[in-house]
């Protein structure tokens, strides 16, 4: 795993189809979360199945500058909180991921009084905090923002009843990290029902919380005084076994995915197929198989829909597939960005500003392009790419797998920060990497 990924880059060296098995990790979207909520026990907390990313590294290095234990045994994550003492997060951290405004539910129930650095993450689009801020103050939070940090104190939290503008899996994890140990009853309506934000309320159940689940978009959550350390397994990375799956089909080989539940990829599944593939499924695996594929038309949207962190290996799949596919972005505006290094390559991939492929979405009538029509069979070529997010990353990693020669690719800390010992998987399918010291 490269820490210093902007001194490291990678040559990749086309080897044609990729063939063998992938077992994923648990999902990379939940284990942070977790080890967040860890923060609200009297006990310790144990995560199993914890992926070998650097966002579990970035995470244990915040937890552990507010006085909270974090410790890695193999392939499980402990968070120990017995000695938390401050509810300062350093500004060193600041727009680093999503993580600091996570924790300021659980560090205002412990310390009264939080400082956190502003978020960050991917630049795929406006990620505002606004709906998170609206709802610490809802239970009872004062809350003041600055050019680099968010603070807030509180006395004590009182159960609220949060509708959010649109189902934010961030916001509706820090209310439902908040609400926890708030007094009284809080409801969230239009929440978020992403899998892994289920495992986020599923977790804080174990450790104590009264927490239901509604089919309407609904959580309700009954503030409970006091929790206690848990253990969970993690779920498998949906994201992770879709790039895996798509990495097979894009290549003409044979992948299998194993460690995520058929119930997690229903939908990406149903898209492939769609799209002409075949499928052998198992209780822990699913087997895509090479062959004649078609264009389709597809939107992101929230769960259960196509989510849209499966968008950029798709569009690179677009690109291997006869007739022109169109890829609708309805849940970021920015996030298409990555399109360009694509063409470069030979891709041909227009951006539109109107909603193609489906109805209006949030987007409609803007000047953001976020409609991509993709013109395909078309072979790649070799290029220098520079990795701009995580899921652009792999995107990237998989143009060069189909590309018609070497390609150099830098920025590699990006995909580490998200995808479980990639490089070490993509061996394993055949794929020829080798990974130097400096770009320069």
């Amino acid at each position: 795993m490269s820490l210093l990924g902007d001194e490291v880059f990678w040559e990749v060296e086309p080897t044609g189809p990729l063939h063998g098995d992938v077992r994923v990790a648990g999902s990379k979207n939940a284990v942070t979360k977790l080890m967040v909520a860890g923060l609200l026990g009297d006990s310790p907390s144990y995560i199993l199945n914890a992926p070998m990313v650097t966002e579990v590294d970035i995470t244990a290095g915040m937890l552990t500058s507010v006085g909270a234990g974090v410790g890695r045994e193999g392939d499980t994550v402990v968070v120990d909180p017995s000695d938390i003492c401050t509810g300062s997060v350093p500004v060193g951290y600041f727009r680093t991921n999503r993580i600091p405004i996570l924790m300021m539910g659980p560090l205002l129930h412990r310390m009264g009084e939080v400082s956190v650095p502003l978020s960050g993450g991917d630049q795929i689009g406006g990620r505002p905090v606004d709906f998170h801020l609206e709802a610490l103050r809802s239970f009872g939070a004062e809350v003041t923002v600055t050019d680099d940090a968010i603070h807030a104190k509180a006395t004590r939290l009182q159960g609220t009843r949060v509708r959010l503008p649109f189902p934010s899996v961030g916001a509706t994890e820090t209310i439902l990290l908040t609400a926890a140990v708030a007094e009284g009853r809080t409801v969230i309506e239009n929440a978020a029902m992403e899998p892994e934000v289920v495992e986020l309320a599923l977790f804080l159940q174990r450790m104590g919380a009264g927490i239901e689940m509604r089919p309407d978009r609904r959580y309700v959550i009954e503030g409970t005084p006091k929790l206690s350390g848990a253990r969970q397994e993690l779920g498998g990375d949906r994201i992770e076994a879709f790039s895996y799956l798509v990495a097979g089909l894009a290549s003409g080989g044979r992948v299998q995915v194993s460690g995520c539940s058929q119930d997690r990829l229903v939908t990406a599944l149903s898209t492939l197929r769609r799209m002409g593939a075949s499928f052998d499924i198992t209780e822990d695996s699913v087997t895509v198989a090479p062959g004649e594929l078609r264009s389709i038309a597809v939107g992101t949207s929230t769960h259960p829909g196509f989510m849209t962190d499966w968008g950029p290996p798709l569009v690179v799949l677009f690109t291997q597939v006869p007739g022109m596919s169109v890829l609708h972005e309805t849940v970021f505006e920015d996030r298409l960005g990555y399109v360009e290094a694509l063409d470069a390559m030979g891709a041909q991939v227009e951006l539109y500003d109107q909603c193609l492929g489906g109805g209006p979405c949030r987007f409609h009538e803007t000047d953001w392009r976020h409609s991509a029509v993709v013109r395909g069979r078309t072979q790649l070529r070799g290029g220098r790419l520079d990795m701009p997010d995580i899921r652009a990353g792999f995107a990237y990693i998989l143009a060069a797998a189909v590309a018609d020669g070497p390609s150099t690719i830098r920025g590699i800390h990006q995909l580490e920060r998200g995808y479980d010992r990639v490089h070490e998987k993509f061996a394993e399918l055949g794929l020829r990497i080798q990974e130097f010291g400096s770009a320069d």
